[in-house]
């Protein structure tokens, strides 16, 4: 089947819903595409992207920092503690998007947008702000909170894209180039914390990130069009919701937990088996209610396999990118700067990837995009794993850096592109909200199992250089398993797709 005729049915299938739009209230005869001109629709998309970017900053905030972080609250030496550093902001995002993208659809996706820049700037210099306070965990739940405005803010920052632009060149493009600014936010995040860290202090990336989010508000305010998409008035899922977030919270924080305290404490596997109760329920709530949070269609055929290889692929980023940076800090000795630095080719790879996918996706079958990334997922984190100790920068980790973020920009915007077309106009909030959800949650998860192999492979060996090697290689190696059940799943999707299309030419052929 060819991307062509995937759009085709795509755009049947949202002919269907009319019914449904025009009985939850929405008026498709308002105009709802302000004309603007060049430039302001230039600084609308960069304000887009910024929500992107702003996002992968602050994952990067205390990628190569940790270790400052550790000294502040005397966690040093302590792994599975550290990757909470990452883990919580991860956490928030990958699991209130499944809400915000819902409101979106309610209440209008520029007033979410900006809600979550608001958000984002609050918690952000609270986040800062922690270091006052000689607790961990209390910097983690600042993290945490932190994580709900890009929550708000991704989503329904698709939505804008999704709604406004018609389907189209110009929209997959800007989708692409969308996800294309992940890299760069990585990189952007890790130099500034590492900078400040050196020369300043380490809060102070968390207090510059608040108030650059406060003046992206306000400009975005006056630029982003007023009426995009149509609000729709339908009810809101609220047992959905509540058993939907509390599952996610709960699993997510008993993987990345066990670590620290042990699999064998009680509390530890009690909240891992109600937070798989509660998703249980989530499923069957999602298949009764009028409105729910994701419609059960979008997990299945194409789009189930789409999320699957993202679940798979951005797990391994996750695990791939927290654990070079540590790499380069506890076995390279790396300044936080430096380290950050040696990711900047990744930038330029990345945008070439995701403007590749905007054409892919128009000349080949979606199947084949995602084989493509799921390989450069595993063959990126293959190369940090066999990398030796002591090894030259231009040998493996150059090449691994340009290889992975294919893999990046090439899954995330081709997810977009899918979901945007699977879904009518009035739902691209859900559209937006499935796609992060499974990229950052995955994030979360991907560490969290990766600190615990850290852990458990070097629990009863004396701590020196070379256990710290070991435990480094164990974790690079579950990424590497994660991008191969990437792979194994893009594949079957290739043969899938592959028989349906010899099936209908047979089809056509008899008749």
């Amino acid at each position: 089947m060819s991307s062509a005729e995937e759009s085709s049915q795509v755009g049947s299938k949202n002919e269907g819903v009319l019914s449904e739009e025009l009985a939850e209230g929405i008026d498709y005869s308002s105009p709802s595409h302000q004309e603007i001109s060049k430039l302001r629709e230039a600084v609308f998309l960069f304000l887009l992207c910024l929500s992107q970017l702003i996002t992968q900053i602050s994952v990067g905030q205390t990628m190569g920092t940790g270790n400052y972080i550790a000294r502040t609250f005397h966690v040093e030496g302590m792994p599975g503690e550290m990757a909470w550093f990452t883990a919580a902001f991860s956490l928030s995002v990958g699991t209130f998007i499944l809400i915000s993208g819902r409101l979106g659809d309610m209440y209008g996706y520029k007033t979410m947008y900006l809600i979550g820049y608001a958000w984002y700037a609050v918690w952000s210099l609270a986040t800062g702000f922690a270091a006052f306070v000689p607790n961990r965990i209390f910097f983690q739940t600042m993290r945490s909170m932190q994580g709900i405005g890009p929550a708000i803010m991704m989503p329904n920052t698709q939505a804008l894209i999704g709604s406004y632009f018609p389907d189209g060149t110009k929209k997959f493009v800007y989708l692409s180039l969308f996800g294309a600014v992940a890299p760069s936010g990585f990189v952007i995040g890790s130099l500034l914390s590492g900078t400040f860290a050196q020369l300043v202090w380490w809060p102070w990336t968390f207090w510059l990130s608040g108030m650059g989010s406060v003046l992206a508000a306000v400009i975005a305010f006056f630029i982003i069009p007023k009426h995009i998409g149509h609000k729709s008035y339908g009810s809101f899922d609220w047992y959905g919701s509540v058993t939907g977030v509390s599952g996610l919270i709960l699993i997510n924080f008993a993987l990345n937990q066990g670590p620290n305290v042990g699999w064998d404490t009680p509390y530890v596997y009690v909240l891992l088996i109600v937070g798989v109760l509660f998703m249980g329920a989530f499923y069957l709530i999602e298949k009764r209610v009028a409105n729910p949070l994701v419609p059960p269609d979008v997990l299945r055929g194409d789009t189930g396999f789409v999320l699957g290889c993202i679940t798979a692929g951005w797990a391994c980023f996750g695990v791939w990118l927290y654990y070079t940076f540590r790499w380069s800090i506890e076995v390279d000795h790396l300044s936080p700067v430096l380290a950050a630095a040696q990711i900047s080719p990744a930038i330029i790879t990345g945008y070439i990837a995701a403007l590749a996918s905007a054409y892919l996706l128009q000349t080949i079958s979606l199947s084949y995009v995602m084989v493509i990334s799921m390989c450069a997922f595993f063959i990126g984190c293959t190369l940090q794993a066999t990398r030796p100790v002591g090894q030259i920068y231009w040998a493996q980790k150059f090449f691994s850096f340009l290889i992975a973020s294919m893999g990046i920009d090439l899954s995330f915007p081709s997810a977009c592109i899918i979901l945007s077309q699977a879904l009518p106009r009035h739902r691209q909030g859900i559209a937006g909200s499935l796609v992060s959800t499974f990229v950052n949650y995955s994030i979360s998860v991907g560490i969290g199992l990766a600190s615990a192999v850290e852990v458990y492979t070097t629990k009863n060996k004396t701590p020196s250089f070379n256990t710290t090697v070991t435990g480094m290689r164990n974790a690079f190696y579950l990424g590497m398993g994660c991008a191969g059940f990437g792979i194994v799943l893009s594949v079957i999707f290739v043969v899938i797709q592959f028989r349906a299309k010899m099936k209908k030419e047979r089809t056509s052929g008899l008749q």
